[in-house]
């Protein structure tokens, strides 16, 4: 296992505040204490809160994208297959998705400009959507469906016990394998 670099380990000591008490207790100081470091040397990597928030997004946002794609099955049929990617980086990888949970959060609270690499990414991947070979609003169904799943478990509205997530997230894998080349 790699050495974690110093600047992750404060973005997990972020993440981490954020998760268990919210966004409202995110301080330089709070995110210093929790990563053992002094406030100088958090101020080494971030100059401030809001460089701190967009360290989180940035960081969030380079997760998901990697989880993404080891998710991308190259070998597979191509129609559908990244819109699959997606569904498969969500189900597999709730645990760490919650570091763009905890980034979104923060920016929305703090400072709702720092949440642009992520709005920029989800442009990308609705185009990816759009263009996976399946009916495109099918396929963003499909999206929107993993969202709000994702977003009912982050505030803790999900009502699903596991057979029936994993019944959703296997529907809506068979959905993505099972439709028509887009006409549009």
């Amino acid at each position: 296992m790699a050495k974690q670099s110093k600047r992750d380990m404060l973005l997990e000591a972020a993440i981490s505040i954020i998760t268990e008490k919210g966004s409202d207790y995110l301080t330089l100081d709070a995110v210093a204490e929790r990563a053992h470091v002094s406030k100088g040397g958090l101020l080494y990597h971030f100059k401030n809160k809001d460089a701190l928030i967009r360290g989180l997004v940035e960081y969030a946002n380079e997760k998901y994208h990697q989880n993404i794609s080891y998710h991308y099955n190259k070998d597979e049929e191509e129609t559908g297959r990244w819109t699959r990617a997606f569904i498969n980086a969500t189900k597999e990888n709730r645990d760490e998705n919650s570091s763009v949970t905890s980034s979104m959060l923060a920016a929305q609270g703090i400072n709702p400009r720092l949440l642009q690499p992520l709005q920029d990414s989800y442009q990308e991947w609705q185009e990816n959507i759009k263009n996976d070979g399946i009916d495109s609003i099918d396929a963003t169904i499909i999206r929107l469906a993993i969202d709000g799943l994702w977003l009912s478990e982050v505030f803790g509205l999900d009502a699903l016990d596991e057979p029936t997530r994993t019944q959703v997230m296997a529907r809506l894998l068979e959905y993505s394998s099972n439709q028509n080349k887009s006409s549009d």
